[in-house]
């Protein structure tokens, strides 16, 4: 039967992901320093104000106010008129040392590898060969029209009026075998300034979209066999309040992890409802995730299942997993149950142990704060770090390690598939 499918996403000027943002921009400085850190911090933004609280156990401190600061310029929330400037809002911070409980809970073991979970969790990881990088082809559009709208914001050529807040939200047909045939609409949601009457700020705005926005996004973003997908049946909804001034943490206050959907995978799959940025990777439900997309990601693509979800659950102060779960939608020949054991004999789902397989003690997660956190394309950058004194460093550091499809030698043979 055929059906419509939506995902959304929104800007790095969300009110969410400045939080979002702000908590892992937090959380690298700390690891920059000291890569056993533990830390945990949520970010609330509202008008002209940030207020940080969390826990941190670390033998180094950072300057939050900086950090939080630079990050909000960066964002480009740099003028009065937004109710929300990085150099004149105030920022209240009452971190915290981290529970001597927790701590204790963790390290009941001498042996590093023993390692046990800060928490219990239930994570779940998806893949779907819907797109060239194995995420779900309306979130990733989503995605898309919101970068290339931050790009224009960016040049300040086109477009002048935008400011940082933004949403978008992509309906995709598919047809009755599942294939994604039409986008049936597109929401966008772009904050801006006053220039006009609202009839006509609007009417501009539509336009541009239609007439500058979408054209990049087909010709810049966007997989060569899927700009078909835009037809002249896409129903466009754009603004369709009619006016958005007033939007930022001026119009809405923001909490780190309240966009959890757009983080990982746009509603398809499953979520198990453990939010990611500012924790340290000792939270499992940050780095169990990460693990958990690895194992679909390089399962669907060895061959295993067209699309795959992975669950697999934790308890604080327990080593390993207490289940693990295979849902292959009818799309694999290889039943769920083997699938799983074979899931324990290649990959260790120990905390420390996904810790050193994807290095996830770098300072490697301000780049996962904004337009997910699965689907990104792994690199290595130089990144700038200093402490409370002022000392500066640069690390290279490696991203979305996550995403490596580096299981599938051992996959295919353990599975006995066609190399």
């Amino acid at each position: 039967m055929a059906y419509l499918f939506t995902s959304e996403s929104v800007s790095e000027g969300h009110p969410d992901k400045i939080s979002d943002q702000i908590s892992d921009s937090i959380l690298d400085h700390f690891l920059a320093y000291d890569p056993n850190a533990r830390v945990a911090i949520e970010t609330l933004v509202t008008t002209g104000q940030i207020i940080l609280a969390g826990e941190v156990h670390s033998n180094t401190w950072v300057n939050i106010q900086k950090i939080a600061r630079n990050t909000l310029r960066k964002i480009g929330y740099t003028k009065n008129e937004y109710k929300f400037n990085a150099d004149s809002c105030g920022i209240l911070s009452s971190i915290q040392e981290q529970s001597l409980d927790l701590l204790n809970g963790i390290k009941k073991s001498k042996q590093k590898e023993d390692q046990a979970s800060g928490d219990q969790c239930i994570v779940f990881g998806y893949a779907v060969r819907e797109t060239e990088n194995y995420m779900p082809l309306s979130l990733e559009i989503s995605h898309c029209i919101l970068r290339e709208l931050s790009l224009i914001r960016n040049e300040g050529e086109k477009m002048t009026y935008l400011r940082p807040d933004a949403k978008s939200q992509v309906t995709l047909e598919y047809s009755d075998t599942n294939v994604p045939v039409h986008i049936n609409a597109i929401v966008i949601s772009t904050q801006h300034d006053e220039f006009d009457t609202k009839e006509k700020m609007h009417k501009q705005i539509v336009y541009d979209i239609i007439n500058i926005l979408i054209p990049r996004v087909k010709k810049n973003f966007l997989y060569k066999n899927r700009k078909k997908l835009f037809t002249d049946k896409t129903k466009y909804y754009i603004n369709s309040t009619g006016k958005f001034v007033i939007g930022g943490p001026h119009g809405d206050t923001g909490v780190t992890g309240r966009k959890m959907i757009v983080d990982t995978y746009g509603g398809k799959g499953s979520h198990g409802g453990g939010a990611f940025s500012g924790k340290d990777p000792s939270k499992m439900d940050r780095s169990g995730a990460y693990a958990a997309r690895h194992i679909a990601k390089n399962l669907v693509a060895s061959g295993i299942s067209d699309e795959l979800l992975i669950q697999i659950s934790y308890a604080a102060g327990i080593v390993k997993p207490i289940s693990i779960f295979v849902n292959t939608y009818g799309k694999s020949k290889i039943n769920s149950e083997d699938i799983v054991l074979n899931i324990n004999k290649i990959f260790d789902l120990r905390p420390y142990a996904i810790g050193k397989r994807l290095k996830l003690h770098q300072p490697m997660y301000e780049e996962t704060s904004v337009y997910g956190h699965m689907g990104k394309i792994p690199n290595k950058v130089w990144k700038y770090f200093s402490d409370m004194e002022g000392n500066k460093i640069q690390k290279e550091v490696e991203l979305f390690t996550w995403e490596k499809l580096d299981y599938l030698p051992v996959i295919k043979d353990i599975f006995k598939l066609k190399k």
